[in-house]
């Protein structure tokens, strides 16, 4: 079957666009020729700084013919109706049209064909389509033409045919440029076109013009030669999963090499080396394995083979990281001149937000609040404070100022430097985490209580000034507060109560004239119980994502009043396990019938079935046993929930199984007599109620 190759040639592609422009070309073509009816066998997109190539296996030669029946008029129907569906049909005479007996009588059909158009017409009619509606971040028009595209483009391959023949150009023009069958190679140790058919040709001819196409190779190249070089001299690669991935965008031939820097600058905190020489050159690190520190080489990854071995492109890469570290270094070495303490008195002039007040006042909230949540971590209170006061000076440094991403850790190396304590100085460091996912958790105990009191800080003041996210918009990254303030409590197993020990302390704390009931469009119900359900549904994400089910969460905060995140998870999972066994899907399934025969008749007679049946009109022994094992397992589940063992209260639950069955299996209960069906309603309701002991069972599906 036939292959398609397609090939735009540009000048340079930002290094951050390609991965998904190569997505999009993909994606585009494929959709167009499926929905014109040519399926494929398999497709591929490439993408280099200056080229999008796809290639699309085992394509049809033409698309299928199509049959269509379109249904007229009834046989007999006036002329005019007659005449609009030979027109709309395109059919000659009437005599052209079929008959077709349906219900209603005889009816003219029309049975068109249409034949299928050969795959090379359909392609040049779908590619300038794509090209010139391509979805980049940003491009650019460039000369006289009206194309935009991220880059001027140069060139367009286009080629079609089964692998035994000579593949055709598929003919087209957009905005000037003629699709052909010539590209180039690499832009210095290449020269002249090159002429292509199919995938594997054109890969070899690029490869041999020093272009390596397929992105994911040229990473591995450059991983594996930069650990090579690296174990060479007796050093580790610190690897970099995203700056690999830019850097293999910025190269078409990779070329890696050992450059060096000054020792003296060692000096320098290794993140911020890091920083400087990543975000600056686009470089690696080097990790002495001996020392545990940085050394001072670096890897960088060249775009040609150099004839004197790369010695000026190491030298000129050299002298740029250098006058970027002394730049570096004198904001460190500045930076230490003025401790953090003696920052702060600035953050009263810079506004967090509008009716939030100053960044003074807020760190004055977090501070307080630090220390309030001490005991719950088991950190020093006075500790606690103090790293709360100091946490954020590090955002007035030189050093933060050029480099945003060290915030928080220049915190701790400028607490370290003055002699701060240890637990502070880590404080600072750790307070901003976890940032996401895979981002560690605070575990020591002043880090913790300086965590949460930011966080719920953020939470609360913006909760009560009403801006909470909404839909995909969460411009202060408060669900990711929330997911931060879980993770951190259920990491470290903190019995800490969301409503009274967290959201009423921190909303406390803010100032009287934004309090809920002066702003505009405020919630109904107070912002404490709003933030609960609002960490109820971030619970559910986290859980989830864990493996557990969603359906459990609401079952559990559905009972009311639970607001201790570890006493939830323990409930949830103990509740998980019990309905994994026979006795709990049973019980389910008995509590379910119940409810629904419940909800019928209590709709049916207007009128709930509340409150203890009457022992005397018990009179089957199955509904007096259902009766006793009740009364017992409740005694027994509020003894468990008391201990907190959320095991126990599941097990005595899970003795409800056999007389719910058996109740059900020999009791009826819409009996004649109209007391015995209200005690039996009555009883049912019990068992509804006895379940809602451990969770709603009316919210968990199956």
């Amino acid at each position: 079957m036939p292959d398609l190759l397609l090939e735009l040639f540009s000048e340079e592609i930002p290094a951050r666009m390609q991965r998904q422009a190569a997505e999009n070309l993909k994606k585009l073509v494929t959709d167009a020729l499926v929905n014109g009816g040519l399926v494929y066998e398999g497709a591929k997109a490439f993408v280099t700084p200056r080229r999008l190539a796809l290639s699309i296996h085992g394509l049809p030669a033409k698309q299928p013919d199509l049959k269509e029946e379109k249904k007229g008029p009834r046989v007999g129907a006036p002329d005019g109706a007659l005449q609009g569906f030979l027109k709309a049909a395109g059919l000659k005479s009437i005599a052209d049209a079929k008959i077709q007996n349906d219900k209603k009588g005889d009816f003219y059909i029309a049975i068109t064909e249409k034949k299928g158009r050969a795959t090379q017409d359909v392609i040049a009619e779908l590619i300038p389509s794509v090209v010139r509606s391509f979805p980049w971040p940003k491009s650019m028009r460039w000369g006289s033409g009206a194309l935009t595209w991220v880059r001027p483009l140069h060139s367009i391959i286009c080629t079609f045919g089964p692998e035994t023949e000579e593949p055709e150009v598929v003919r087209f023009d957009i905005d000037g440029i003629q699709s052909g069958n010539v590209t180039r190679g690499h832009r210095v140790m290449s020269s002249g076109e090159i002429t292509v058919r199919r995938l594997d040709d054109y890969a070899k001819k690029l490869e041999a013009a020093r272009v390596v196409l397929d992105a994911d190779r040229r990473k591995e190249i450059i991983l594996a030669d930069a650990k090579n070089i690296a174990l060479a001299h007796g050093l580790e690669l610190v690897e970099d999963e995203a700056l690999l991935e830019e850097v293999a965008g910025l190269v078409e031939w990779p070329v890696v090499l050992l450059g060096e820097f000054e020792a003296a600058f060692l000096d320098i905190p290794p993140e911020v080396i890091r920083a400087t020489i990543r975000i600056n050159q686009k470089c690696f690190v080097l990790r002495d394995p001996k020392t545990g520190g940085l050394a001072n080489r670096f890897i960088l990854v060249a775009n040609l083979e150099a004839t004197d071995n790369g010695e000026a492109i190491k030298a000129g890469n050299a002298r740029v990281i250098r006058a970027r570290l002394s730049d570096a270094k004198f904001f460190w070495d500045t930076d230490r001149k003025t401790k953090l303490e003696g920052r702060l008195p600035k953050f009263g002039q810079i506004t967090f937000h509008e009716k939030l007040g100053t960044q003074a006042a807020r760190i004055g909230r977090i501070a307080k609040l630090a220390k309030e949540l001490a005991p719950v971590a088991k950190a020093d209170a006075a500790k606690a404070e103090k790293a709360a006061t100091l946490a954020k000076a590090d955002l007035l440094t030189e050093v933060v100022g050029e480099f945003p991403e060290v915030q928080g850790l220049m915190g701790k190396y400028y607490a370290l430097a003055e002699g701060i304590d240890k637990e502070i100085a880590a404080a600072c460091e750790d307070h901003y985490k976890p940032q996401g996912p895979n981002d560690r958790v605070p575990n020591a105990p002043v880090s913790i209580a300086v965590a949460l009191a930011d966080k719920l800080d953020t939470l609360a003041g913006f909760w009560a000034i009403n801006e909470k996210p909404t839909g995909s918009k969460d411009p202060y990254a408060l669900r990711r507060a929330a997911l931060g303030v879980i993770r951190i409590v259920l990491d470290n197993k903190l019995r800490l109560p969301l409503l009274d020990g967290a959201f009423r302390k921190a909303l406390a704390a803010l100032p009287k004239m934004i309090e809920p009931k002066n702003v505009k469009d405020a919630p109904s119900i107070s912002p404490e119980e709003d933030l609960l359900g609002f960490f109820g549904d971030r619970l559910k994400v986290y859980l989830r994502d864990a493996g557990a089910r969603h359906d459990l969460v609401d079952a559990v905060f559905a009972l009311g009043g639970q607001d201790d995140l570890v006493l939830i998870v323990r409930r949830v999972e103990a509740l998980g396990k019990f309905l994994d066994t026979e006795d709990g899907k049973n019980l389910l399934a008995g509590y379910k019938r119940a409810a629904n025969i419940l909800s019928i008749e209590e709709k049916k007679d207007n009128k709930k079935y509340s409150g203890e049946p009457d022992a005397a009109k018990l009179s089957a022994p199955e509904e007096k046993a259902l009766a006793s094992a009740i009364k017992t397992a409740e005694n027994e589940v509020e003894a468990a929930l008391k201990s907190e063992d959320f095991e126990a209260a599941m097990r005595a639950t899970a003795k409800l199984r056999a007389p719910v069955d058996a109740f059900f299996d020999k009791v009826i209960v819409n009996a004649d007599d109209k007391a015995a069906r209200e005690n039996r309603l009555k009883l049912l309701n019990r068992i509804r109620e006895a379940t809602r002991h451990v969770a709603d069972f009316s919210r968990i599906e199956g």
